[in-house]
């Protein structure tokens, strides 16, 4: 990362670069093809591929129980992958990818929600382990250490059903110097955007979120997210926020200079795992003042990148 060192009497403040919006490494692949190719990207996922199970493959680890969760949709060329958790029988599936660690990683997906949309407990996520597993994790509810795993979730939240379902999207964190919530737990740390950024239903919408470690020691570790190619929240040393709680906070213009994220304690954990998740739990669904939850709950993931850089929307393919 380049910064800009501005040094005073007593202080030395560092700026992190503006991050860029709009096209990216995309741009240089029309609809995608052959952007696996690219020295710097480290997993791509299209989904045109004949069966599940040719999907699978691609991937370390599944979750798709009696094989009723994940299914391919759409004609060749055209396919996408559904995630369905259906009530009463499943809490949904994902697709785990663990990949050499990175410094600073960046993952792309599409995703569209059906309308009326539905509330769901976990989604996307990435992170580091360490040492590296071909699994994901659990460990809800307790402080990472430090040297051992920090993990990102672009979810969206419906502020426990006050707001319309599926929600805003905000980050859920775990990482050592995240705040306890109410009882002295560990339940995750909520970071936010400025101004909610509503969940469109219906639609395809093109999600994009950002790690990259700080150096041991240091608080300089970022956080960001860009929807439909526009940057809409960078989280920073020195960035303002809302007041801190046991469920998080949100940026805002005018607040507290934010202190900034130390993701690890250690060089050895890094950014190396990718989980394209789906997850909807009947207590959840009970938390968020749902009665009668729907008997299935679905989400469509399509055109998957994991990119040591900015990658941006995809942009349509030539005729």
């Amino acid at each position: 990362m380049r910064t800009l060192t501005v040094a005073f009497c007593i202080a030395t403040v560092v700026l992190a670069e503006p991050l860029p919006s709009g096209p990216g490494l995309a741009a240089r692949y029309p609809g995608d093809r052959g952007i696996a190719a690219d020295a710097n990207v480290v997993f791509a996922e299209d989904f045109e591929r004949e069966t599940v199970a040719d999907v699978v493959k691609r991937w370390n680890e599944a979750k798709n129980p009696r094989g009723k969760a994940l299914h391919l949709e759409g004609e060749p060329g055209k396919r996408c992958l559904r995630v369905t958790a259906t009530h009463g029988e499943n809490t949904g599936g994902h697709l785990y990818k663990r990949f050499a660690g990175q410094k600073v990683a960046f993952a792309r997906f599409y995703v569209k929600f059906p309308k009326p949309g539905a509330f769901i407990h976990h989604f996307v996520g990435m992170g580091g382990y360490f040492p590296s597993t071909r699994w994901p994790q659990g460990h809800a509810g307790v402080k990472p250490k430090g040297d051992d795993r920090f993990t990102v979730g672009i979810e969206p939240h419906a502020n426990w059903g006050r707001e319309r379902a599926p929600g805003h999207w905000n980050f859920y964190t775990y990482w050592h110097e995240m705040k306890p919530s109410a009882g002295g737990k560990h339940w995750g740390n909520a970071l936010a955007p400025s101004k909610p950024a509503v969940v469109p239903t219906g639609r395809w919408q093109c999600v994009e979120f950002m790690i990259r470690c700080n150096r041991p020691g240091a608080r300089d570790g970022e956080l960001a997210l860009w929807l439909d190619g526009k940057l809409v929240a960078h989280f920073v040393q020195g960035v303002r926020r809302t007041k801190w709680t046991g469920m998080g906070f949100r940026l805002a213009r005018a607040g507290t200079p934010f202190e900034g994220l130390s993701w690890r304690t250690t060089e050895k954990l890094d950014v190396n795992f990718f989980c394209l998740s789906h997850y909807v739990t009947p207590g959840h669904q009970a938390r968020s003042g749902v009665k009668r939850p729907p008997r299935e709950n679905r989400v469509w993931f399509d055109s998957v990148v994991v990119a040591k850089q900015y990658i941006g929307p995809l942009v349509p393919a030539k005729r």
